[in-house]
């Protein structure tokens, strides 16, 4: 999404942006119904994938590096922009072999491995993070954010009402740990008595009992498999239980919404713990580990910020002190500069 985000910018202004990534991806799915143009290369991961797939990936990675050169031959891009992960590898190589200017973007606080190997031939990195500029050489930092839809943007403030309104989300596929933390707490919500309105996406593989449940509980709210409008969720919402990768933190920074933050224990270089973290010393989060996060956790974490005075009015103004809603209008800017400066024009 945040690469669509600088597409369309592109497109705004004229260019004609190319995507390059892998049928199997979701790019494969999200680029052609934006009408742009993509390309595929066949490449896969290296990091806790085992022995075999670690082994093709390397067969498949000269073939992939050959395969982008051909496009680049072919559309002559006059820069590379790259978010990272697998499929960058073989396109930002082959535009350095090609002395096509290559900027990259780091959404997260503990860049991952690809954006690490590519920081040594990037033009420029445009970072979400200051705990990230640490891994690129000074001269090449900006700070930009990362792009988010501008529907969060435009999310007003939502007073506090007689019930608090939780919106517990594990991403398109659902979270079973969050799913199972959710379900476990509403007990001890009703317990207490306390006023608890709930918005609860489960994904597809635990909607069936996680809604029998919830009847039986007799909750009040919606429990769903998917969440097709994200920020009309947020805009209902007065605390967001969620995953901490950088596209969920970017939105609620984007919403001004206070978090609960649940890093994926099995996020490469621990890069969603490095963005909890963040968020967490900015004031605009709690942090509870994956391993932390049972039913009783959940009720003590939503009542402990519910019942501090201003807490989560607090929290979600600090959040948006985070967002930078020009993020895609600069990566294309500094997109434009090193095209110029690559082709010599001023």
């Amino acid at each position: 999404m945040p690469l669509i985000a600088v597409a369309r910018e592109l497109r705004r202004r004229g260019h004609a942006p190319l995507f390059i990534g892998t049928r199997e991806g979701m790019e494969g799915r999200l680029v052609p119904r934006e009408d742009f143009p993509i390309e595929y290369i066949e490449i896969g991961g290296l990091k806790r994938v085992g022995w075999k797939k670690t082994l093709r990936t390397g067969m498949q990675l000269p073939v992939s590096i050959a395969r982008s050169m051909k496009l680049l031959r072919q559309w002559r891009p006059a820069a590379v922009f790259s978010l990272g992960g697998y499929v960058a590898g073989p396109v930002t190589l082959a535009a350095w072999l090609a002395r096509v200017p290559v900027v990259l973007m780091e959404p997260n606080a503990m860049p991952g491995m690809a954006n690490r190997r590519i920081a040594r031939f990037a033009r420029r990195a445009l970072l979400s993070f200051p705990e990230a500029a640490r891994y690129f050489s000074g001269d090449k930092v900006t700070m930009t954010g990362l792009p988010v839809r501008r529907e969060f943007f435009s999310i007003a403030a939502k007073p506090r009402g007689g019930r608090l309104t939780v919106l517990v989300t594990g991403g398109s596929r659902g979270s079973h740990r969050l799913n199972e933390a959710g379900r476990d707490s509403w007990p001890l919500f009703e317990r207490e008595r306390f006023p608890v309105r709930w918005i609860h996406q489960t994904g597809t593989q635990d909607f069936e009992p996680m809604r029998a449940a919830f009847a039986s509980a007799k909750g009040e709210g919606a429990i769903t498999p998917f969440l097709d409008d994200m920020p009309a969720a947020f805009a209902e919402s007065d605390l967001v239980v969620c995953r901490s990768g950088a596209g969920a933190v970017a939105e609620l920074a984007a919403a001004g919404k206070p978090s609960i933050l649940v890093p994926f224990p099995f996020a490469a270089d621990q890069h969603q713990l490095r963005n909890a973290e963040a968020l967490e010393r900015a004031g605009a989060a709690k942090l509870v580990l994956d391993k932390d996060m049972t039913g009783e956790a959940l009720y003590r974490a939503v009542a402990a910020l519910a019942g501090a005075p201003g807490e989560l009015e607090a929290m979600g103004a600090k959040a948006r002190a985070l967002a930078r809603p020009d993020a895609a209008e600069r990566a294309v800017e500094i997109l434009e500069q090193e095209a110029a400066r690559s082709s010599g024009k001023r």
